[in-house]
Order: C-alpha cells, then sequence, then structure tokens
C-alpha cells in the first residue's frame, strides 16, 4: 500500500488547451478514492498521469514518499484496469494473470501461488485453461482484475472497469469490487462517470469539471453540503431542483420570491443571513406531496403546487415529474401514502407540496454558486 500525493498538476496540450487546472488530490493508505465528472472534464487525463501515460505540464506526482513525475510506467508501481480490459486474445486465463510477473523475472513458484491465489479471491479457478473469446463480460472483467491483483502494486488505478457490463452485471461486480477491495486493502483510485458507483464504493470522492477539482470529500458528505450548484447536480439521482429568487426579511420574517406568482415564507428556517439574491437547492425527496387517504391528512403547511407531468415508477419509490413557474421540477418519494397521490394524478393536475425546511441548499446567485453559509434566525 501507498498514500497518493498530488501537487498542483497542471495540463496542457499544445500549449493551447488546459485539460488539468492546479489539481491538488490526496489518497491515504489503503483508500478507495473515486474520480467523478461530466465527459471532457479531465478524470482519465488525471488518471493517465498518475500512470505516467500522460507526461504532465507541471506540479508533482508521489507515490508513497517517492516523486515519479519522471518515472516510466514500469517503474511507478501501480496496476492499472481498463475499460477495455485489455487482455491477450491468444492467451489463456492463466497466462494472462501471469504474463506481467514473467517480465519481471518472477518465479515460477512465486507465479503458481500468486495466479492461484487471485483466481480464488475472483471466483475464476474454473476459467485458468480458457481464452478470452470464451469468456463472458464480466469473466473477462474478473481477468483483468485479477491480472492487477497478482503484480500486488502500491497503487491501483481503475479506468470505467464496469461500464461495458450490463446494470444487473455491474451492480454484482460493484459488490465484488467492494469486498475485494476490503480483503486486499490496497490504495485505490478508480474514474467512473456513475455516480451510483461513486457513492457504493468511494472512501472519498473528487468532483472534477473543466478541468478543475470542485470538492473532495465522503459521499454523504458531497451529497448533504456541495460546494456549489455544479456538485449539488452532479451528486444525487434524480439531480437538485434549483430555484433562483430574492430573499427578504421584515423583522423576523423571512421571505423567500420565486417570481411574481409564488412566495416561500422561511420564517425560522435555516437562510443566508443577508437578504438579496440566492439559488435555493431542493432534493427530490425534500419536496413532499401532501397525501389524504382513510380518513387521515398528512400534516405539512402548503408551499406551492405543481402541475403534474410524467411519472416514473421505479418500483419501491417514483419519481414525477411537475412544471411550477415554468420550470421543470422533479418530485421523489417512497411514503406509500404519497405515493399513491403522485401514481393517480393525471398530466396537467395540480398537486398539494410542503418543503422539508430542514433540507434547504443556498449557494451564491453566481456564475460559481458557492454553497452560503446560513444561519436559522
Amino acid at each position: 500500500m501507498a498514500k497518493l500525493s498530488i501537487k498542483n498538476l497542471h495540463k496542457t496540450y499544445d500549449k493551447k488547451v488546459t485539460v488539468l487546472r492546479d489539481v491538488n488530490v490526496e489518497a491515504s493508505d489503503g483508500e478507495f478514492v473515486v474520480l467523478v465528472g461530466p465527459s471532457g472534464c479531465g478524470k482519465s487525463t488525471l488518471l493517465r498521469s498518475i500512470a505516467g501515460l500522460e507526461e504532465i505540464t507541471s506540479g508533482d506526482i508521489f507515490i508513497g514518499d517517492k516523486k515519479v513525475n519522471n518515472l516510466a510506467p514500469a517503474d511507478r508501481d501501480i496496476a492499472m484496469v481498463f475499460q477495455d480490459y485489455a487482455l491477450y486474445p491468444h492467451m489463456t486465463v492463466r497466462d494472462n494473470l501471469a504474463f506481467g510477473l514473467k517480465i519481471r523475472k518472477t518465479s515460477e513458484s512465486e507465479i503458481e501461488s500468486r495466479v492461484q491465489e487471485a483466481s480464488r479471491m475472483l471466483e475464476i479457478g474454473a476459467l485458468l485453461d480458457r481464452k478470452p473469446a470464451q469468456l463472458s463480460g464480466g469473466q473477462r472483467q474478473r481477468v483483468a482484475i485479477g491480472r492487477a491483483i497478482v503484480r500486488k502494486p502500491s497503487l491501483f488505478l481503475f479506468d470505467e472497469p464496469l461500464s461495458n457490463l450490463d446494470a444487473q452485471l455491474r451492480s454484482q461486480t460493484r459488490i465484488e469490487l467492494a469486498s475485494l477491495h476490503e480483503k486486499v486493502g490496497s490504495t485505490v483510485v478508480y474514474v467512473t462517470h456513475d455516480q451510483v458507483e461513486a457513492m457504493t464504493l468511494a472512501d472519498r470522492i473528487v468532483v472534477l469539471n473543466k478541468g478543475i477539482v470542485q470538492q473532495m470529500g465522503s459521499p454523504l458528505e458531497l451529497y448533504q453540503q456541495p460546494a456549489n450548484t455544479f456538485v449539488a447536480s452532479f451528486i444525487g439521482n434524480p439531480s437538485m431542483n434549483f430555484f433562483e429568487g430574492e430573499l427578504k426579511r421584515e423583522g423576523n420574517k423571512k421571505s423567500f420570491h420565486l417570481s411574481n406568482a409564488l412566495t416561500l415564507d422561511f420564517t425560522g428556517a435555516p437562510t443566508p443571513p443577508q437578504p438579496g439574491r440566492y439559488t435555493l437547492g431542493l432534493r427530490p425527496e425534500s419536496i413532499k406531496v401532501l397525501a389524504s387517504g382513510a380518513g387521515r391528512e398528512s400534516q405539512g403547511t402548503v408551499d406551492f403546487e405543481p402541475e403534474a407531468l410524467l411519472l416514473e415508477p421505479h418500483g419501491h419509490e417514483a419519481h414525477l415529474v411537475s412544471l411550477l413557474a415554468g420550470k421543470q421540477v422533479i418530485i421523489r418519494s417512497a411514503n406509500p401514502h404519497r405515493l399513491k397521490v403522485m401514481e393517480s394524478a393525471q398530466r396537467g393536475d395540480t398537486l398539494k407540496c410542503t418543503i422539508d425546511r430542514n433540507e434547504l441548499h443556498w449557494f451564491e446567485s453566481s456564475e460559481e454558486g458557492l454553497r452560503c453559509q446560513v444561519d436559522s434566525k
């Protein structure tokens, strides 16, 4: 195992196109760090820079206590698992697993011991004499991971390793990866565009956009305390709802004006201390449809009444796409009483909704959209 330190890293192509800007990332011994962001954000370039497959423009990369800027990939003590598996088609699984060790002139007995250990760990012992063409996609991915494990490197690098698998197999392999990390205990840097992978696998997540680190923290921290509107919109599915408006204060009374026709009373709720223009963020589950049924009314003040457009059933929960003051709003619920109301709504119906005052996210009304400090006075 080894600590990874990336300090003030820049990557520019042809002195014109900057892909990574002043990137600072730390991964502790044994930590599972996931790099996420939209296509073109620089996450794969950063991973390839760590591996030595991309030459950095400036900055430093340390693996353990060793500065590796000028070291060849083979000398960095890393193992990389690619999206396309990169298995040798003419070799058996056994030979694919052993190939890197043979190049390093490892003894035959040690090679056999490591191959057997990896095959037991990944449950591919029955596949050792097959060739890649005889394997399913999931089996090929296990072999690719096994080839990395037998190396026993200081650092594992994964470049979207599950993106070629179907949904069920991806979910299964994700569980296996988490279990494998517990067993091996190595430091991992993992690139994905799938936030479910990021949230379930990571000890810490690094969110990148336009080559800049937007936030680094635990999955729960990023979900509950996003640093800006980009992180808030990228982490979470469905995405956070945003409302532009003006916060006003009159004595102890606080109100947020979304439009001429819609004002929310936030007296006593957490808000920025100063009045002005802000962006209010609401997670879909923070908007609650007021339900009635079996002689009971759900508790809650009606904050607004969006117009139902489309219901997306997910079995255990449902997502309702609605329209409020000309803006699309998504509501998410697993509550059976609220689900009943959502499911019975026809397109064009209005629904009475309330907002969870403990789940308000406030951001500056600017291009950066930075998170605001709040008070509850």
